[in-house]
């Protein structure tokens, strides 16, 4: 087969003998590997597994990586021990690969290209040498069972033909001291970290330097390592006495990814031997390190996701703009700075400092003062350059951080300046949790902006369908309440009027149209003025209800209204005469002087709905001291649990209220209703109190 074929596979007698040739590929190693290991538990020899597939991996990866041809790996077992062959088809000798070379690769997955030469198999083989052959070079090693290696001293690999070197000893080489045993070199290379304590790497790292120093005779040792917290290098683990700077020291940098950083150090001289197996021992800790640095990574991106939803929670709860940006620098300090500070900008483009915070309260005083610089190279001049760039700026002395602009929908709203950690600088991961941070808060402050204007002009509104006073007219009495829904961005269909009358009598009106809303507030502020301009031309109440019902028929877009229309006039014995007209409303409450309270009227059809109505009049009598009482179904439906406030609760509340004035009936019925609930309202709550007031 030529050195360019694809891998095959040739099978001795048994299963304990195998002849591959693979392909000068990185995956070849990994084959490598795996024939040895099937051979290893076809001859029942586990005990030498590690020490097999180490051997086969440092000499394939070299022969890959040097000779660049395609290998024949051959690999003989028998009762006591494994033979490994390692040929290739590559000019030159063998003397290359015995030059060893670290691995001084910053990053964790760049793995030495050379290996480490022939060092490793001089160490851990019971016997080993070279092979040439007419078509290449090879490597051969012997791995024996303890006890074993005397009585098979003259075995070789068994390629005919082949003119074998002669091998060095199993300790080492001539004239150094013996090296550690393979089986102790095992014991290290298998050594994990305790997954169940708190902490396992301190006690996995001095427990393999300990190990370490041990084989290679140190008289201390260092494992030193900087998690990029700002704690700096930290001891992580100690063997011996502490190296000193004055002796021969060995030392090995740890191949872990930013931000850790460390290195090993032995107190002890760099040896052919020393130096490999340092090396191995940091790489092997290195992955262990790894696996920390990730578990961390991920830990902690998981506690900035909680925490950015804890605070997307928060900010989300406050719709009253300057509690958000209150709220905004008490979620940032301490955790993500020292301290913090929120600047809005005008429609002009100048900044406003609106909230800031410090982790050292005593320094706010000198924060404030900061801040408030408009210098030329201050830092509001940074934060203006942060707003109009839209983009993330630094912040020098005397309060160093950095600036994130706030931009909700596409609007530059400010900034969010944040102060460095008082230890160490901010790293990426907290940066992105700041800009995120930015977006949320600026979304939350737009979004608490925009609440604002809709409460704004829903009370504008709503204060445009009432009147704002009440009228005085002699010997009758006028009192309203008015409590909006819970919601106070949405404008209510309740209503309530006082108008004069044509014939001299005074008109109250109390009405509640279907829904919320600015279509329903549409609907009330058209059932106003219809009512006022048919009254003023002097129309009967029954025909002005219905021209009402026709215009809400046509007009109204669907919704209806229910109203309670009173023409009040002075009577005979100081008494008032009343006309009472109900259409579709709830029947007012009669509240005697000396008589108890009961309902009157009679109740007619709710404007709308049909094209033609009915609406009753009853004529009720005040006597000096009465009062009638007004509602809107926001005080009988108001909810506690199941239960409602009801009519006859109404009614009982309004008995004891005899004789009282019509401002104290209205305050103490508003009282009661809203007392009835710990709940909002979820419907306006409108009263209106008439009471003749003749003496």
């Amino acid at each position: 087969m030529s050195a360019q074929a694809g891998s095959a596979a040739f099978e001795g007698p048994d299963e304990r003998v195998r002849r591959v040739r693979l392909p000068a590929d990185s995956r070849t190693p990994a084959a490598a590997r795996a024939v040895v290991r099937s051979v290893l538990a076809a001859a029942r020899l586990d005990d030498l597994l590690n020490e097999a597939l180490l051997l086969t991996t440092e000499l394939t990866t070299n022969a890959v990586e040097h000779a660049r041809t395609a290998l024949d790996i051959e690999v003989v077992a028998d009762d006591v021990g494994l033979t490994v062959t390692v040929c290739d088809f590559a000019a030159g000798t063998v003397d290359e690969l015995t030059v060893g070379v670290r691995n001084d690769k910053a990053e964790i997955n760049q793995v030495s290209e050379r290996g480490r030469g022939l060092l490793l198999v001089d160490h851990f083989a019971s016997r080993w040498g070279t092979t040439y052959l007419p078509s290449g070079k090879g490597v051969w090693f012997r791995l024996d069972r303890p006890g074993e290696a005397a009585e098979h001293r003259a075995t070789g690999p068994g390629a005919g033909g082949a003119d074998w070197g002669a091998p060095a000893a199993a300790g080492g080489s001539p004239g150094e001291a013996p090296g550690p045993s393979a089986g102790a070199m095992s014991e290290l290379m298998q050594t994990v970290p305790d997954q169940y304590a708190e902490d396992p790497l301190p006690d996995f790292a001095t427990d393999l330097l300990t190990r370490l120093a041990e084989m290679v005779g140190a008289a201390g040792g260092l494992v030193r390592l900087d998690r990029g917290d700002g704690q700096g290098r930290q001891v992580l683990a100690r063997y011996g006495r502490t190296p000193r700077a004055g002796n021969e020291l060995l030392r090995v940098p740890l191949a872990v990814h930013r931000p850790y950083a460390g290195e090993l150090e032995l107190d002890a001289a760099p040896s052919t031997y020393a130096r490999p197996l340092a090396v191995l021992t940091a790489e092997r800790l290195s992955l262990h390190l790894e696996n920390d640095r990730l578990r961390r990574a991920d830990v902690r991106r998981q506690a900035w996701l909680t925490f950015l939803a804890e605070a997307s929670e928060l900010l989300a709860q406050s719709l009253d703009v300057e509690l958000t940006m209150a709220l905004i620098p008490q979620l940032v300090v301490p955790r993500l700075g020292q301290w913090c500070a929120v600047h809005t900008a005008d429609e002009w483009g100048r900044l406003r400092l609106a909230a800031a915070t410090h982790a050292d309260e005593s320094v706010l005083p000198q924060l404030d003062k900061v801040l408030r610089d408009t210098g030329t190279d201050s830092v509001q001049a940074r934060l203006r350059e942060a707003s109009r760039l839209g983009s993330q700026v630094p912040l020098g002395g005397p309060m160093e951080g950095f600036a994130v602009p706030l931009v909700a929908r596409g609007q530059r709203l400010g900034t969010l300046a944040v102060g460095r950690h008082q230890r160490h600088r901010h790293d990426p991961d907290e940066v992105g949790v700041l800009e995120d941070v930015a977006r949320r808060a600026a979304l939350a402050i737009e979004n608490a902006r925009i609440h604002a204007e809709r409460r704004r002009v829903a009370q504008t509104l709503q204060r445009s369908l009432l009147p704002p006073v009440l009228p005085v007219v002699d010997g009758i009495g006028f009192a309203a309440e008015y409590v909006p829904t819970s919601d106070e961005a949405e404008v209510g269909g309740d209503f309530y009027d006082v108008l004069p009358l044509p014939d001299g009598r005074w008109l109250v009106v109390v009405g509640d149209v279907s829904g919320k809303g600015v279509e329903a507030a549409a609907v009330t502020g058209l059932v106003r003025d219809v009512i006022r301009v048919l009254v003023t031309d002097g129309k009967p109440l029954g025909e002005a209800l219905g021209r009402l019902n026709e215009t809400l028929v046509e007009r109204g877009g669907g919704r209806y209204c229910t109203l309670a229309l009173a023409a009040v006039g002075p009577g005979d014995g100081g008494r008032l005469d009343v006309s009472l007209h109900l259409a579709g409303h709830d029947r007012p409450v009669l509240l005697r002087a000396g008589d108890g309270a009961s309902f009157v009227g009679v109740g007619g059809t709710a404007l709308g709905l049909l094209d033609s109505i009915t609406s009753p009049t009853a004529e009720v009598a005040l006597a000096p001291g009465d009062s009638l009482i007004f509602y809107t179904d926001g005080v009988t439906e108001r909810r506690r649990g199941r239960e409602l406030f009801g009519t006859e609760r109404l009614r009982e509340s309004a008995a004891p209220l005899a004789g009282y004035s019509a401002d104290v009936v209205a305050a103490r019925l508003r009282s009661t209703a809203i007392n009835f609930s710990v709940e909002a309202p979820r419907d306006d709550i409108a009263i209106l109190v008439l009471r003749n007031d003749t003496l």
